[in-house]
């Protein structure tokens, strides 16, 4: 019997996005879960939900750049919102993080993740998953992935914009051999 499929979590995104990375392309998912502090059988179940969503191929390989790609612009502000919070120490997201911050340039708005052994102060996003902060520290281009993702998720129409092409030049090395 197969399974049904309940919903995206966020998680899904994250390990998406790790493994759309240089870095994430070739790991097994007990690399992917030990780097994202994610137990291997959500790494499992997360891509078997994205496979029946159509966002990863059926050997759970191949991630469907298009895919993600319009899920990522359309859908994550609807399905996982984020309102900025109080002010926190944490680590840049969104535009006050690459590659963004260097793109719009805001002196009001500051946008971090919480936490405690960050370098910033900032208006606090939740993550998409708790240990984000933690991932984004070993992969750079994760970190970026998953700030512009936040744009999506709380950024007014230019900074969306320019996220959308932020992402197109990001995720076409993805299918560089």
């Amino acid at each position: 019997m197969t399974k049904s499929h309940n919903g995206m979590r966020p998680q899904d995104i994250v390990i998406l996005l790790k493994k759309v990375t240089s870095t994430g392309r070739g790991m097994t998912n007990a690399q992917i879960a030990k780097e994202l502090g994610i137990s291997a059988s959500e790494v499992s179940e997360a891509l078997e939900r994205c496979r029946m969503a159509r966002l990863i191929d059926n050997l759970k390989q191949r991630v469907n750049i298009l895919a993600l790609k319009e899920f990522m612009i359309h859908g994550l502000k609807y399905v996982f919102p984020a309102q900025p919070q109080a002010k926190v120490r944490g680590i840049a997201t969104a535009i006050s993080a690459p590659p963004m911050n260097d793109k719009i340039l805001s002196d009001n708005d500051v946008y971090v993740w919480p936490d405690a052994k960050g370098n910033l102060r900032g208006e606090a996003i939740t993550p998409l998953y708790r240990t984000v902060p933690e991932a984004v520290r070993i992969d750079p281009m994760l970190h970026s992935l998953l700030a512009i993702a936040d744009i999506f998720r709380i950024g007014r129409v230019r900074e969306v914009e320019l996220a959308k092409v932020e992402l197109d030049s990001i995720l076409s090395t993805y299918d560089v051999k």
